[in-house]
């Protein structure tokens, strides 16, 4: 059995990411009699900004590539299908805000303790893409917190404090200076890197052949 590492850097407010992650589920599963696998995720924003109450997505997207709404629209809508595809709860992509993601990612760090790192990262997901929540929000934060078991009133803690925040800036500043501009990028065992929600075919491939190479 090959023992393969997965850093991921991904941003919570990155549907890609999210589906990145249920199509490399997919891949893990189909090699989990060659292969057993160790995640962690690590911090993007795409929204570096924390002030101001965010905006609707449609129109800060569209600002963004420069395209018309009803394009943004159109393609949040093929995501939205890819995302059922792959049972992801995607129904509110299209009705939330522009978030700062922070402080989320502490709590993704914090959960790392608990040995809950990926279930942090779904719940926020979840919170976000299936029911546009503020994630920003400290309130439903610990929501999430405490529908995957977690203890609220620690988390709580975390976010009144500055715990965690330094590591959240080193990833970001690690992963900016390896050259990740873009997510979800995958780093396998430290070296070899898989950019973007590649499907699960193409990642079964990739880590075949990677965990073939001589260590």
């Amino acid at each position: 059995m090959k023992h393969v590492t997965i850093d991921i850097v991904s941003d919570i407010a990155c549907p890609w990411c999210a589906i990145g992650y249920a199509r490399l589920e997919n891949a893990m599963e189909q090699l989990k009699n060659e292969m057993d696998f160790a995640i962690e995720w690590h911090a993007f924003e795409l929204n570096p900004d924390p002030s101001g109450d965010g905006e609707p997505i449609l129109p800060a997207l569209s600002r963004k590539y420069g395209r018309s709404e009803d394009e943004m629209r159109a393609n949040q809508a093929q995501m939205i299908d890819v995302a059922h595809s792959l049972g992801l709860n995607f129904e509110k992509l299209q009705e939330r805000y522009t978030r700062n993601t922070f402080d989320a990612h502490r709590l993704v760090k914090w959960a790392g303790q608990h040995n809950k790192q990926t279930a942090m990262k779904q719940a926020f997901f979840e919170a976000y893409f299936g029911r546009a929540e503020n994630i920003a929000q400290a309130d439903i934060l610990v929501q999430c917190v405490e529908q995957i078991g977690l203890n609220g009133s620690e988390a709580q803690e975390v976010l009144t404090s500055n715990q965690y925040a330094d590591e959240v800036r080193q990833d970001e500043a690690k992963y900016q200076q390896a050259g990740v501009s873009a997510v979800p990028a995958y780093i396998v065992n430290g070296k070899y890197m898989i950019s973007g929600a590649q499907e699960p075919e193409t990642l079964v491939t990739a880590l075949r052949e990677i965990a073939a190479e001589p260590v």
